[in-house]
């Protein structure tokens, strides 16, 4: 079986975005690899005008914010790095040897998510010589609306990306098994940049 792997456009992003960028990157994933009966829930980002949708599932919920958590704790150990987050999916086989048993995981769908935290410039409402600068706060205000507005075209690109893999590429999809919401699937936090 081939896995068929997807590297999503790279993101800059501040930390306080990460949770929010992260859930919808997964979810908006996970929604377009749901099976059978769903009940879809709307979310609007409250940092950006985008809405994307959850499958409804508490514990798919609870797995993801637990791996958004473990992933922002590993940005605050390793501050300004690129990094990825990798959501796989799985079926279980099952392997026979003489005497037992095995079960394995065969990858069929590997999304990488690439995010470079980045940390805001300070101002500090004086330049070198001691004098203030003009209006720096309003500044670094249209800054950030500026950089925020391009993450907001840049994740959106991303969630076209994803619709467009999810669309064309389905052959790799194994057969569904009736009793799931959704594929097995597992979040890692494979390597940084």
């Amino acid at each position: 079986m081939n896995c068929e792997v997807c590297q999503l456009k790279e993101l800059e992003v501040e930390h306080f975005e990460i949770r929010e960028v992260l859930r919808c990157i997964l979810h908006t994933i996970v929604f377009h690899r749901a099976l059978g009966l769903v009940r879809p829930k709307d979310i609007d980002l409250e940092l950006f005008n985008i809405t994307y949708v959850q499958c409804g599932d508490v514990e798919l919920e609870k797995k993801i914010e637990e791996k958004i958590d473990e992933f922002i704790s590993w940005v605050e150990k390793h501050p300004n790095k690129k990094s990825q987050i990798c959501l796989s999916f799985y079926e279980m086989k099952n392997k026979h040897y003489s005497w037992f048993n095995k079960n394995e995981r065969l990858y069929w769908e590997q999304w990488f998510v690439n995010l470079h935290v980045t940390h805001p410039k300070a101002h500090s409402g004086k330049s070198h010589n001691s004098k203030p600068m003009v209006d720096p706060e309003e500044t670094g205000y249209e800054d950030r609306g500026v950089r925020r507005e391009a993450l907001e075209v840049s994740l959106r690109d991303v969630l076209f990306q994803i619709i467009k893999f999810v669309n064309e590429k389905k052959d790799h999809v194994p057969p569904i098994n009736e009793k799931a919401i959704c594929f097995p699937c597992e979040i890692t936090i494979p390597s940084f940049c």
